[in-house]
């Protein structure tokens, strides 16, 4: 029998589950892409991804204090536009989830691991997602607080390279020119702009991750928004510190060719060993993996507790209130997308994925406003914002590949059967509740007479 899941989760303990969840593993190696895409200016995609987020940031904010339980974006599309839309919605987040925690379990075992011990790649996966398994069912509060620590390490490895990339251009040797430029990869200004701005945005996600938490934010009404805004423009400041360093600091071209791009800054400043760096990163990885972990599991629990998913995956664990079942099943999922070595190709439809989600977010929170009446005892964004959200889902959708979509439609159908499964569902539901009603109704009442 499924029971409500503890609150035990305050508002800073949320906020570093979204910072950390924001700076993840994807910093370490996107600087050196968007310089590919966009040149010098890596600044300029990574201001304009922040202001593109935060518009859908202020949809999930609206959305999470209103409908404060697991389950999110597949339980705000369920509620505003019905059970296929929700499956959908909700299949994509898991879709995405369970993809990045096998695509990360690769990283963990990959380069940065092997310069430290050597270890073959099966055990190393294995043994990372059982760890990570047996944490999230343990509890989100311990969940969360090796998550705190993890993002302090993150968070610290970050500011060293912001200060070493100060000095480097306080000494004298760093080019500041290459700021302003704009325009690589054949593209012209605005395209190359666009173009970084897609790779940027991917960094700045993960904020979505978080309403899957809410259920158990002890506060979420005031605690949400708080966190959520908070660590989003404190990923930001980061982000904007790492992409005028790294780009004043590296000549374009080196920092586009190199798959660690920060570590090329602490090479150039010297004083650091390249292990000490190497051990940040795999920290940062594992953190991604498990915050990742926990907002799959929480959404299958969600999903299966509205009727979207099998009904065993809302089983939570006595004593504990931990949705055990969903944990295992979506570990051994993204264990077997690991083990296949086909994540590589998955992982770059996780953009397009999330897009999907965005898009029904930002529609579900003008939808469902129209059915608040006066009432508004939640957090309000202002009307056009999610109207913007909307627009920037589009204009981003109109950069991804070709290639890319015809993966994702891959995902999408098997998404689409489930959804189409769910309305037939919903409809044979609701015809039964009607008719049993129908023959309530033919029965006649007694007469209170003896």
């Amino acid at each position: 029998m499924a029971t409500s899941l503890r609150r035990a989760v305050g508002t800073p303990l949320l906020y570093f589950f979204i910072l950390g969840d924001i700076l993840g593993a994807g910093v370490y190696v996107l600087v050196g892409e968007v310089a590919g895409q966009s040149g010098g200016a890596v600044w300029l995609p990574l201001l304009t991804a922040l202001v593109l987020a935060a518009l859908t940031a202020g949809s999930y904010a609206e959305l999470a204090t209103r409908y404060p339980r697991a389950g999110g974006s597949a339980h705000y599309a369920t509620t505003a536009f019905g059970p296929a839309a929700g499956s959908l919605v909700g299949f994509c987040m898991l879709a995405a989830g369970v993809v990045s925690v096998g695509a990360l379990a690769l990283a963990f075992a990959g380069d940065y691991l092997r310069a430290l011990v050597s270890l073959p790649t099966l055990v190393v996966v294995v043994v990372f997602l059982a760890v990570l398994a047996l944490l999230n069912i343990r509890g989100v509060k311990e969940s969360l607080g090796a998550n705190a620590v993890a993002t302090v390490v993150e968070v610290g490895g970050l500011l060293l390279v912001i200060g070493l990339g100060a000095w480097v251009v306080l000494r004298g040797d760093a080019d500041l020119g290459r700021l302003a430029e704009v325009g690589a990869g054949g593209h012209g200004v605005l395209g190359a702009t666009l173009a970084g701005t897609v790779l940027a945005y991917y960094s700045f996600v993960g904020f979505e991750t978080s309403v899957n938490l809410a259920e158990e934010v002890e506060h979420p009404r005031r605690s949400y928004p708080r966190a959520l805004f908070g660590a989003l423009l404190t990923a930001g400041v980061v982000y904007l510190l790492i992409g005028v360093v790294t780009s004043a600091s590296v000549p374009t071209d080196e920092l586009a060719g190199s798959s660690g791009p920060l570590l090329e800054v602490v090479r150039l400043a010297g004083g650091v060993p390249d292990w000490l760096f190497g051990v940040v990163a795999l920290v940062a990885v594992a953190n991604g993996a498990l915050l990742t972990g926990i907002m799959s599991s929480r959404l299958a629990y969600g999903m299966a507790r509205d009727g979207l998913l099998p009904s065993p995956l809302a089983r939570v664990l006595p004593g504990r209130r931990t949705p055990w079942v969903a944990v295992l099943a979506t570990s051994a999922l993204s264990l077997v997308l690991a083990l296949t070595g086909e994540v590589a190709a998955l992982a770059e439809t996780l953009v397009l994925l999330l897009l999907i989600v965005f898009t029904a977010v930002n529609a579900a929170v003008l939808v469902l406003r129209r059915r608040e009446g006066g009432e508004a005892d939640h957090f309000r964004v202002p009307a056009v914002l999610p109207w913007l959200g909307l627009a920037s889902c589009l204009l981003l959708f109109t950069r991804i590949d070709g290639a890319v979509w015809l993966r994702g439609l891959v995902l999408l159908g098997l998404g689409a059967l489930l959804a189409a499964v769910n309305a037939v569902r919903a409809r044979r539901g609701g015809r039964d509740r009607a008719e049993d009603g129908d023959r309530d109704a033919e029965v006649p009442e007694p007469s209170g007479r003896s």
